[in-house]
């Protein structure tokens, strides 16, 4: 055995050996071919081996330095679309551009923990699907697009990930102070704001969107990603690689993005403001609450049904008591494994082509304006509601109306700690942000009844 602190030629040791081998490797065909009669003028044939060429040892070492990452970085040039059709030259650096962006989010998840259980694995799905020669997002049997179209491109994770949601909310605080909804509908103003913002994006040179597209690009604001996934697939699939990526980076990026804006309209006393604790809210209450939900979906907005439907299926498996195994599986293995493989289709779509393109870029600014708006709404709201209300509601409970549950929620929480160590909003910005799920839901319900056709 080597030991290379007493044995400073090791290194050239291990080079002869492997030098010794490529030479092997490279004159054993012959070999055995003219020791078997069967080789001619120096050429040797192996049955159903005809059509393979001879490996000389400058080949053998070429062709090994043509597979590396690295020469494919720095030489690759080929040609794709973009998701809107149109032609497009992709360079091996901007493949490399993309691997780096996705060790950025793999670390933004696992050092800064930023919402790791999402930003991990999509991180790891971007490395994986620009990895030069894997293929793993290649079609028909790439790792990665397997799983894009087995749930991601369809309804499939979205509706199951809607099941989980429901087995793991309670809509305790939403029934006990019911106009908290009102919260949660506000920050639908930051979804149809932008749909007309995404409009008036036409008369930009080169841009070009129509409604379908505009309503899939303006959901991003209710920082709900399998909503923006459902709705994207119904009605703009060509863009859903790059809604989905916008909603799921913002909902991870909630934690940065909102307390400036909640800071900036409010004032030091109203953060101050303390709610009282809420009435306890009966199990009978809980129970009925989801069936009754639905029951107005299927009435009044049935395109709606298949994401409040879903939702309100998993919330009354909890609530009902009597299939607790089933909510035990929705609330942990089942969701843990479709959030795995749903963060790592949507990191799948992170492609040069995707991304790297001026309409994709406006996607990313516009689903930002969308969910800024959104979150300004919803404080704006709360303090209209207080002019009115003789107990007063901590405005900082209207940003937690989108629908990142309960990252959100916590933000609220977190930004009213700063103005009174002593002042608990977690429970009341439930309220809004489990009425925030339903709206958004809501919300991609009526696009797809008005547009869907």
């Amino acid at each position: 055995m080597l030991n290379h602190k007493k044995d400073p030629a090791w290194v050239t040791k291990i080079c002869l050996v492997l030098v010794v081998g490529a030479l092997v490797f490279s004159f054993m065909p012959r070999a055995l071919a003219q020791a078997s009669g069967t080789g001619n003028s120096g050429e040797y044939k192996i049955p159903g081996s005809e059509g393979i060429p001879n490996i000389s040892f400058g080949s053998f070492i070429r062709n090994i330095g043509e597979t590396t990452g690295l020469f494919a970085f720095i030489t690759n040039v080929t040609e794709k679309t973009t998701p809107a059709g149109a032609p497009i030259t992709i360079f091996g650096w901007q493949e490399l551009l993309m691997v780096a962006v996705g060790f950025l989010i793999v670390y933004l998840g696992a050092v800064k923990g930023f919402e790791p259980l999402l930003l991990i694995p999509i991180g790891f799905g971007t490395i994986f699907v620009n990895i030069p020669f894997a293929g793993m997002g290649d079609p028909p049997h790439g790792f990665l697009h397997i799983i894009y179209e087995t749930g991601v491109g369809n309804e499939f994770f979205p509706l199951i990930i809607f099941m989980g949601i429901g087995a793991m909310t309670d809509f305790g605080p939403l029934i006990a102070n019911p106009k908290t909804a009102l919260l949660g509908a506000a920050a639908q103003f930051g979804v149809f704001g932008t749909l007309f913002g995404i409009s008036l994006a036409n008369f930009i040179p080169g841009v070009h969107f129509n409604l379908k597209e505009a309503c899939s690009v303006a959901i991003i604001g209710g920082a709900d990603g399998p909503t923006t996934i459902y709705i994207a697939a119904q009605l703009a699939p060509h863009l859903l690689a790059t809604v989905a990526v916008a909603a799921y980076s913002y909902m991870a990026l909630v934690p940065i993005i909102q307390p400036p804006i909640m800071r900036a309209l409010t004032s030091q006393q109203e953060r101050l403001i303390k709610m009282k604790q809420l009435r306890p809210v009966s199990t009978v209450e809980k129970i009925f609450f989801p069936m009754v939900v639905f029951i107005l979906t299927i009435l009044l907005i049935p395109a709606a049904a298949p994401l409040i439907g879903c939702l309100m299926f998993g919330n009354f498996i909890r609530m009902c008591g009597v299939v607790e195994r089933l909510s035990k599986t929705l609330q942990n293995e089942l969701m843990n494994i479709v959030s795995i493989f749903l963060s790592l289709g949507v990191g799948s779509q992170m492609t040069p082509e995707k991304f790297l393109n001026p309409s994709s870029l406006i996607i990313v600014v516009m689903g930002l304006v969308a969910f800024a708006i959104a979150t300004a709404a919803g404080v704006l709201v709360a303090k209209f509601m207080n002019v009115f209300l003789k107990e007063k509601i901590n405005p900082l409970i209207g940003s937690a109306g989108v629908s990142a549950v309960p990252m959100a929620a916590r933000v609220s929480n977190k930004v009213g700690l700063e103005a009174d160590p002593g002042n608990f909003l977690i429970m009341h910005a439930m309220g809004p942000n489990v009425a925030g799920v339903i709206g958004t839901a809501i919300a991609a319900g009526v696009m797809i009844a008005v547009y869907g056709g």
